[in-house]
Order: C-alpha cells, then sequence, then structure tokens
C-alpha cells in the first residue's frame, strides 16, 4: 500500500477553496465579542498581528510544501527535516488539533442551530444531531475526493455570499466614532486576543495534507495557500470593523455577527447571516475530516500507526479506515467539550506544529537528501526565524493551567509511537 493508491485530482482552484473553508468557519464568527472584551478597538491591531504571523509561516509552508509530492503535509516536513519521532509526534498534534477543532466548531454550529429554537443545545437532541451530522460528513467523504472537492465548492459559495453582504452593507452603518483607539489594553489581555484571533486565522496547513491527492502539488499548493490567505485577511478585518463600529454591546455578545446584522438588516438579513454562518461552519467541519483522516492514513503508510489506517475503499480510492476512526474521535470529542474550551487545546497544538514547519525551513535547506524547492522564500531563514519568534511568544501567553489534556495527548502519543515500533522489531512467528 503506498500514497500512490489514492487519486490526484485536486486542481489549483479546489486548494483555493480547501483553504477559504478551512480557515473561514466558527472562530470569526464566535470571537469578536471576546476579543473585543480583551483588547477594545486594539483587537482590529490584534487582527492585523495575527495576518502578520498567518504570512510568515504561510510562506514557510509555501517553500517548504513544494519540496514534497505526499500526503501527510507537516508530518513529512518535520519527518523529512527532523527525523521519524519528530514527525510522528507533528502529525499526531496535527490530528489532535484537528479534530479539537471539529469539537469546538461543532458546539459553536448547535449555539446558532439554537437561535432557529432547534433542540439540538443539550440532552439527546444534541447527541443525534451530532452523530447524524458527523456520519454524514463522513459519508461525503468515503465517496471519493473529487466529490469531496465538488462539495467544498458548494460550502465555500455559500459562506462567501452571506459575508459579502454582511461587510458591504455593514460598513455604510459604522459610527466611526466607535472605531477610534481607547485606552490600551494590557500586554497579557492583548496577547490573548491574538492568541484567539490566531484560531480564526489558521487551519491553513489542512490544505497541504493531502498532498498526494493533488495533481501538482509542489506549484499548486504555493500558489493557493498565498492567494487564500490574502483573501481572508481582508475579510476578517472587514468582519472585525463592522462589528466593532455597529455593535455597542459587542464584548457580551456570543453571536457578534448576527447581533451586528440585526442593526443594519433587520430580522429578515440577520436569520439571511445566520444561514451563512451555519453554512460556513458546515463547510469548514467538512475539511477538517477531510484533513484530519489524511493524518493517520500518511502515517501507517511509513509503519507508526496501525496498517488498518492504510486501506482505501476500492471504487472511490478513499481512507475509509481512517476517514471512520476519525470520525468516531471526532464525534466523542463534540459530546464531551465546549466550544471555549477545545479552542485553547486545538490553538496550543497548531501552534507547535507550525513552529515545526518553519523550523524545517532553514534545516532542509541545508540537507543534501531533502527534495529540491519548487517555491523559494527570499530570507527564507530570517522569515522562518520570525514565525517562529512568533510563535514563542504565543505558547507562552497561553493558559497552561487549560492543556492538562493536551500534554496527556502528547504523552500518549509517545507511548503509541513506542508501542508501534516495538511491534515491528518483534520476530514473525514461523508459518
Amino acid at each position: 500500500m503506498s500514497a500512490a493508491s489514492l487519486t490526484r485530482s485536486l486542481r489549483e482552484r479546489d486548494l483555493v477553496a480547501i483553504t477559504i473553508n478551512a480557515v473561514i468557519g466558527a472562530g470569526i464568527f464566535g470571537l469578536p465579542g471576546k476579543v473585543y472584551a480583551l483588547a477594545g478597538t486594539y483587537s482590529l491591531l490584534a487582527c492585523l498581528a495575527c495576518a502578520l504571523f498567518a504570512a510568515l509561516v504561510v510562506l514557510c509552508f509555501a517553500e517548504v510544501g513544494s519540496r514534497f509530492r505526499d500526503t501527510g503535509g507537516p508530518y513529512l516536513y518535520a519527518s523529512a527535516a527532523f527525523g521519524p519521532l519528530a514527525g510522528f509526534e507533528v502529525g499526531w498534534l496535527m490530528w489532535l488539533a484537528r479534530v479539537s477543532a471539529f469539537a469546538a466548531n461543532t458546539n459553536l454550529l448547535l449555539s446558532y442551530l439554537g437561535s432557529f429554537g432547534m433542540q439540538v443545545q443539550e440532552g439527546a437532541g444534541r447527541t443525534l444531531f451530532s452523530a447524524a451530522l458527523v456520519s454524514s460528513l463522513a459519508l461525503i467523504n468515503a465517496l471519493g475526493i473529487r466529490n469531496a472537492a465538488i462539495v467544498n465548492h458548494l460550502f465555500t459559495a455559500g459562506k462567501l455570499a452571506p459575508i459579502a453582504v454582511f461587510c458591504t452593507v455593514g460598513l455604510f452603518a459604522i459610527d466611526p466614532g466607535r472605531l477610534a483607539l481607547s485606552a490600551a489594553p494590557s500586554a497579557g489581555d492583548f496577547s490573548t486576543a491574538v492568541l484567539l484571533m490566531v484560531y480564526a486565522l489558521t487551519g491553513f496547513e489542512m490544505a497541504a495534507v493531502p498532498g498526494g491527492e493533488m495533481r501538482e502539488p509542489q506549484k499548486s499548493l504555493p500558489r493557493a495557500l498565498l492567494t487564500a490567505i490574502s483573501i481572508i485577511a481582508l475579510i476578517y478585518t472587514l468582519i472585525l470593523a463592522v462589528c466593532i463600529g455597529v455593535l455597542p454591546s459587542l464584548e457580551t455578545s456570543t453571536r457578534p455577527l448576527a447581533d451586528a446584522g440585526r442593526r443594519f438588516l433587520g430580522a429578515g438579513g440577520t436569520t439571511f447571516i445566520v444561514l451563512g454562518i451555519v453554512v460556513s461552519i458546515l463547510g469548514n467541519l467538512h475539511i477538517t475530516l477531510l484533513s484530519a483522516s489524511r493524518l493517520p492514513f500518511a502515517m501507517s503508510i511509513q509503519g507508526q500507526l496501525p496498517a488498518f489506517l492504510a486501506g482505501t475503499q476500492r471504487r472511490f480510492q478513499s481512507p475509509l479506515a481512517a476517514i471512520l476512526v476519525t470520525a468516531a474521535v471526532m464525534l466523542a470529542m463534540t459530546l464531551s467539550g465546549t466550544f471555549l474550551g477545545a479552542v485553547t487545546i486545538s490553538t496550543v497544538a497548531r501552534l507547535l506544529v507550525y513552529a515545526s514547519t518553519c523550523a524545517a525551513l532553514p534545516v532542509l535547506r541545508t540537507k543534501a537528501s531533502a527534495p529540491a524547492a519548487v517555491f523559494a522564500v527570499a530570507g527564507g531563514p530570517w522569515v522562518a526565524g520570525a514565525a517562529l519568534a512568533m510563535c514563542a511568544w504565543l505558547l507562552i501567553r497561553a493558559p497552561l493551567a487549560e492543556l492538562g489534556p493536551l500534554v496527556a495527548a502528547i504523552a500518549a502519543g509517545l507511548i503509541l509511537y513506542f508501542m508501534q515500533a516495538a511491534s515491528h522489531k518483534r520476530p514473525k512467528p514461523a508459518s
């Protein structure tokens, strides 16, 4: 079994749509109020700081990703640069970040659906709806990457339409006085605001994972990442500006876009915005499952996870076993967690993943055995150093007291790695 068993049918425009859906999910719809409560009008500066951080990391991904053609993304990059153990931990952390993000976004989706009177926020309704949602997304992914890409384009169009209406109409409703800078927040509050925005403005690494299903990954991935992150940064800045300029009670709002939209679009416009948010979150969940399921598949191909995870469905050539296992874990985490609780775990895990890819850039440049880079970043080591410095700063500011589950998962990953390694060393019984 090898990565060649997957179908190479993803085009560059598919990757742009995948990146947009991977990043624009639930974070920007659920966090503006909390970011504003921490940083006030300096939230816009926090958004710009996060956009700068994302740009630096994306440049590192663009160069490092242009060296590889197989499935795995950051898992492959870390393995090539730092060895199999480092690669395993990066793949494990990335998978954890994805399933945690899925749980966070699903819980926010349930909150928005509750605004329509659906009884899905607690009890049996929550369990049944979550199970139906995860099962449906798993089925779409099992039907093959081409079908999954078509569904992703529909989700992308469905999310961008209401966002365009919100930003275009909302800009004319802004009270300019509300955007004036007030008292500066403390360094701790500003750092926390940036950390929360990192959750909203990241996820682009998911586009790098299905490399074995891209037509020309070494050329198309860098262009798609740079195009998509530019579009997303502009959208997020406009959304945050409209929320701050329109909604006086932004710091207490749990559904800020819906509350802001009600002020300049009325009840009908609010329903339109909320439906768009629901579609956006669904699209993000779809891509999260697609990307996350490819990680255990890639790790199994390398012999670091049980062999059954490398199995593919014959007709659609999708990694069916990896999809089912990932979906099951996502459902369990959804039913056991809350939105903000999963946000912290997911954000810190992905920061560690980003740091590994940024550190891999200068290492792979000096490795004679590394595949050649199709895309080279000017001043690459300096870009990587700046991105690593920002990763370190954000990690230091993270609320470490809440990261017990993450530490436990890292330890579990190490145990799994050494158990799998030991199983390969055992002599097989004679037939």
